[in-house]
């Protein structure tokens, strides 16, 4: 057995390593994977934080979008990455909740293979309808889908992301089978809509928000639990009487599980200066999405929330008979 002196200096060894390790990294550039498409919200919220995290480690914080498959193509590379700190997926609670439960063989595991470091921001999703189509109030929308359903389409950026859920949530609430039409991004769904391809969408606030100023589309309710500072007006399907249909979208950073704790903590902690930083958090409102609070922000609160989320989230996408697919 080894002796006590010996277990005292290996431990006082791993207590000296342990903020050396923090405050070496990075030495390299690190790659941001977003899963999805450029241009899309998660896109844009990313780029806006690798740009201040680059400043803050003092290496570049590169963007790199692998997309496809809600999100799963780019989460998974970085499941399957070295964890030694030089890439983290921006997942969301589709990429990491929804996907679990969605896919009968999921192709990682979004707790166990991941190590969570820092929600970033919450996502506001919106109902957004073509400009051509003849409603002005919710409930105009709820009436008009439950006549002309069977031609009907809703866009979204694929199986497992937010919006398709949040649009696969309101059709079921509503009493309708609409059709629909998956795209490989957010910004490819929000074209065709404004083209008046699809009828409607569920959109994030990010992208709708120019959209909305510029008039190319209708704004009908917001799909999250509370109403958005940027459109006080817009009530919120809750209130409208859909108490089924409330998304909180949260946005978090993963390493690859393994990646040492004292990097964990340190892209924690750049990541809550990052969002601290006034011109950042001003961008951020200014988009219309909410950065998390500072109470929210630790690698275990996280960890906490994705094992909840995924536990609540299985049990509705089953009663919407999309599981296992």
């Amino acid at each position: 057995m080894p002796s006590i002196r010996i277990i005292v200096a290996f431990a006082t060894l791993v207590i000296a390593i342990t903020p050396a390790l923090a405050r070496e990294w990075p030495t390299r550039p690190v790659t941001m994977v977003v899963p999805f498409a450029a241009g899309g919200p998660l896109d844009v919220v990313g780029r806006l934080l690798a740009s201040r995290l680059s400043q803050i480690l003092d290496q570049q914080v590169v963007v790199e979008n692998v997309t496809g498959a809600g999100g799963t193509i780019g989460s998974n590379r970085v499941a399957k990455a070295a964890p030694d700190g030089y890439q983290f997926v921006f997942g969301h609670l589709g990429t990491h909740a929804f996907s679990q439960t969605l896919y009968k063989k999921p192709p990682y595991d979004g707790v166990t293979d991941f190590e969570p470091v820092v929600i970033v921001n919450h996502g506001i999703f919106l109902l957004l309808v073509r400009k051509q189509l003849p409603v002005s109030t919710f409930a105009e929308f709820i009436a008009y889908a439950k006549v002309n359903q069977k031609k009907m389409q809703f866009g979204s950026a694929g199986a497992g992301s937010i919006n398709q859920m949040a649009c696969v949530l309101l059709t079921i609430a509503m009493g309708t089978n609409i059709t629909q039409v998956p795209y490989r991004g957010n910004a490819l769904a929000l074209q065709d809509l404004i083209g008046g391809r699809i009828d409607f969408m569920c959109d994030s606030l990010v992208t709708a928000l120019p959209q909305i100023q510029q008039n190319t589309v209708k704004a009908i309710a917001n799909l999250t639990p509370s109403r958005a500072s940027r459109l006080p007006n817009l009530a919120t399907a809750r209130e409208q009487g859909l108490t089924e249909v409330a998304i909180d979208g949260w946005n978090a950073f993963f390493f690859p599980k393994g990646t040492p704790e004292p990097i964990v903590r340190r892209l924690n902690q750049a990541t809550s200066e990052a969002l601290d930083t006034p011109s950042v958090r001003e961008r951020m409102q200014d988009l219309g999405t909410r950065v998390s609070a500072p109470e929210h922000r630790s690698p275990e609160y996280l960890a906490k929330l994705l094992r909840s989320d995924i536990e609540r989230w299985a049990d509705r996408i089953k009663a919407a008979g999309i599981a296992g697919q």
